[in-house]
């Protein structure tokens, strides 16, 4: 349904207007609102802030339809008015379309003009409701999937390559918030959520920082991506930062006499992995994302890191022992792995 304004001091026009577009109205295509001067008019859009478009004369009392147009920005600037007045002369069309009117329509009125003009206005403003509505969901779409994801759906091939991957060499980091599960048992979820999403936009502004993309977020932990050069000492230098940030926090009040010092465990490994879109398409469920051993590896360390601990493979460590401070860890057997993992710790 088409909402419209009518701003006209004729008594008898709202009368003739029902009339000419009753068919309409009882249809539903078309509702119609009435004020008798611009002011009125201010004050019918503020109480239906779903208008379309709106017809106004441009002689009437107290405000006329030449100074309503300087209003509508303000007002609503998404509806769009069409100016339908005796005084159609050049300097009066001139000044409404400078003031931003769609279109002008001459009185006498001609009905069939007036709802062909209507139907242009009402086409041209859904036009612009749709491209609103699409950049708002694209904002919105921003904040849920990360900018990888979307930079690969907009190349053209993307729904023929739903399920098409590539091998890469880049380097995974997990990152945990230590001893955060234990303060859920004691303090309202709100609580929870906003003290976990505090710390969540300090990690992954350090990991923006440094190039890398957050892959998902999981429970109060992150996964973080780095591909292209120098992706390991980037990796290990975001954790660094995460680390160092994060120690100087001053322990966090978390109600009921709970005290909370957030530290991080972190995992980190790099190597050959395979990225695509992970999921079913028939279901059309998928998730943009790195799969392979060296993953499941850095989640491994991760798992195994303490409080305030970088963990890497010895096989990183050769990587970047000429870059970073390191020391050994020990040995650990991890899941799924035959033989003991020889550990590092990255110090600074």
């Amino acid at each position: 349904m088409a909402k419209i304004l009518v701003v006209d001091d004729e008594a008898d026009l709202e009368v003739l207007v029902k009339q000419k577009f009753r068919r309409k109205i009882r249809e539903n295509e078309y509702e119609f609102v009435f004020a008798q001067n611009g002011e009125e008019a201010l004050q019918r859009i503020k109480e239906h802030p779903d208008l379309d478009i709106i017809l106004s004369d441009i002689n009437m009392p107290v405000m006329d339809g030449l100074t309503l147009l300087t209003h509508l920005p303000a007002a609503n600037p998404m509806v769009k008015a069409v100016v339908v007045s005796a005084y159609g002369d050049m300097q009066n069309i001139r000044t409404a379309m400078n003031r931003g009117a769609y279109d002008f329509v001459m009185k006498p009125v001609d009905f069939e003009d007036l709802e062909l003009t209507m139907q242009k206005t009402i086409t041209y403003v859904r036009q612009l409701q749709e491209t609103l509505k699409a950049i708002k969901e694209n904002n919105i779409l921003k904040m849920y999937v990360d900018e990888n994801v979307l930079n690969f759906m907009t190349h053209k091939e993307f729904e023929g390559s739903l399920l098409k991957n590539e091998l890469l060499q880049a380097t995974v980091m997990f990152v945990d918030v230590c001893g955060f599960t234990a303060i859920t048992e004691h303090v309202p979820a709100n609580t929870v959520v906003n003290l976990l999403n505090g710390l969540f936009d300090k990690i992954v502004k350090e990991i923006i920082a440094q190039g890398g993309h957050v892959d998902k977020f999981m429970g109060d932990a992150i996964m973080a991506v780095f591909r292209g050069e120098f992706h390991l000492d980037r990796a290990i230098d975001a954790a660094l930062s995460v680390k160092a940030h994060l120690s100087d926090e001053p322990e966090i009040d978390a109600g009921n006499g709970k005290k909370f010092k957030p530290q991080i465990s972190v995992g980190i490994n790099s190597g050959e992995m395979v990225s695509g879109n992970i999921g079913s398409a028939s279901l059309k469920r998928l998730d943009y994302t790195v799969i392979g051993d060296s993953v499941n590896l850095a989640q491994r360390l991760q798992g195994i890191a303490t409080a305030g601990q970088i963990i890497i493979t010895e096989d990183v460590y050769h990587q970047a022992k000429e870059s970073f401070q390191c020391k050994e860890n020990g040995e650990f057997t991890l899941k799924n792995k035959l033989k003991p993992v020889i550990t590092y710790e990255v110090i600074a």
